[in-house]
């Protein structure tokens, strides 16, 4: 049997599968990133994980597929990534093709490769034009265009979380003010709840939950329940996200935008008001043509798949 690793490196945490060439995730694993506080201690972590799963899995590795933060493809380097510990350039393709011996180490954005898991096992397997959107610790985005990945002049194109959503608005990971990033993802939704949760004067069932036990589910639950803050939550991020979406529908035309990531467990709690938010703001020639879905890939495997698609990529090439 032939297999790929791929790898999905985000700011919380990392996770690793096996994958066969049909797309099966087969074994899976997973560590912490933030156990780490520099390049080269997490480099040494990472080696140790894929030698555990190569050498526990019958069959011949082709090689290994990244999927990171400001993974860039050309230069194999993860670049400024504001979510990581690894300074301005961390050279990981050259790192793991020295300590492993791959002659195929790919890397690309975290988004991207969940962009590319969706083209060819999700739901944009028969279309040539969609928008990926990753709600996590940071908000990433993938772009399908006649049917490749957009990844610009040096590979960092699609950064649709750094695109300014509020105006003089909160300070992102990036230094910048306003970011989408700072609203619609996981981290964006918890300050929004706490700000909903102060606007109605502390009445939240949930208003005394330690910031670090606060998370999507958590939020989910208690809008369920009929809580005012969590529910107007919902609303102010959808709103927040929705209207960016219709800007990125206006340059691009995609045919359809999915969201991926826990915020999208909660279904048309988010959905919904995201929806309503576009149309709102598209401009009539593009009003009713845009579907936006939640991903079809199983939360924890969208950038592990296109990660290792990444592999087989190269070997075709």
């Amino acid at each position: 049997m032939k297999y790929a690793i791929g790898v999905d490196i985000g700011g919380t945490g990392t996770k690793l599968g096996v994958v066969d060439e049909k797309g099966n995730v087969l074994k899976h694993h997973e560590f912490k990133t933030t156990d780490y506080k520099d390049f080269p201690t997490y480099v040494d972590g990472l080696v140790e994980a894929i030698t555990m799963l190569t050498s526990s899995t019958e069959g011949e590795c082709q090689g290994v597929g990244i999927g990171a933060p400001n993974g860039n493809y050309y230069s194999g380097r993860i670049e400024f990534a504001p979510n990581l510990p690894f300074g301005d350039g961390a050279p990981i393709v050259d790192a793991l093709k020295e300590k492993l011996g791959y002659n195929i180490v790919c890397l690309s954005n975290d988004a991207n490769a969940a962009a590319i898991g969706e083209k060819i096992y999700g739901g944009g397997r028969n279309l040539n034009h969609f928008i990926l959107i990753t709600l996590g610790t940071g908000l990433g985005s993938g772009i399908i265009c006649d049917g490749k990945i957009v990844l610009g002049e040096d590979g960092n194109a699609g950064e649709l979380g750094h695109v300014c959503a509020v105006p003089n608005g909160r300070i992102c990971g990036c230094g910048k003010r306003g970011c989408l990033e700072a609203y619609a993802s996981a981290t964006g939704i918890k300050r929004t709840f706490m700000e909903m949760v102060a606007k109605y004067n502390g009445d939240s069932i949930i208003a005394n939950t330690p910031w670090d036990k606060l998370d999507a589910r958590v939020v989910e639950d208690a809008a369920k329940q009929g809580d005012k803050a969590a529910i107007e939550t919902y609303n102010v991020t959808g709103a927040i996200l929705g209207r960016c979406l219709a800007d990125f529908v206006h340059f691009s035309r995609p045919s359809a935008i999915f969201l991926f990531g826990g915020p999208v467990k909660s279904g048309e709690m988010i959905l919904e008001p995201t929806r309503i938010a576009m149309e709102k703001n598209l401009m009539p020639v593009f009003k009713g043509k845009i579907r936006v879905l939640a991903s079809e890939l199983p939360l924890g495997d969208a950038a592990i798949l296109g990660a290792s698609a990444m592999v087989w990529d190269a070997i075709a090439k």
